[in-house]
């Protein structure tokens, strides 16, 4: 299976593991399944470390390096279709960053691994 990670699951992932559920981990763990990052979640990051909204142990940089190296993350470039297909997702979630991933897990198949509730308004696949 193919897993995009939310961006809060990304950071946890990193530093603050304990508040990932028992689930998530097992399924983060199993080396049978694919871990995906958005690069929207990278930059969502660099936005709120920028703002002073987030800290992060050291540098985006050597975070996402470390994660992709650790975890074999692979890393899901933003496409035309992704943005797209917005048009398609009913305003139950306005963050914007938010809407992007699940535009981008439903195009591309991928459960998105979140604990975010509001998201399962949408007919995206997730787990907790």
């Amino acid at each position: 299976m193919r897993y995009l990670l939310d961006t809060h699951i990304f950071k946890w992932l990193d530093n603050e593991s304990s508040k990932i559920s028992s689930k998530a981990h097992a399924l983060m763990a199993d080396r049978n399944n694919q871990l995906v990052l958005s690069l929207v979640s990278v930059w969502e990051i660099q936005i709120k470390v920028h703002l002073g909204k987030m800290n992060l142990r050291t540098q985006l940089k050597t975070v996402v390096e470390d994660q992709q190296r650790i975890n074999q993350i692979e890393l899901l470039p933003l496409k035309i279709e992704h943005i797209l297909f917005l048009d398609n997702l009913a305003p139950h979630h306005r963050d914007p960053f938010d809407r992007i991933l699940i535009a981008q897990a439903i195009s591309e198949g991928l459960t998105l691994i979140t604990h975010d509730s509001t998201l399962s308004q949408y007919p995206v696949k997730t787990e907790w």
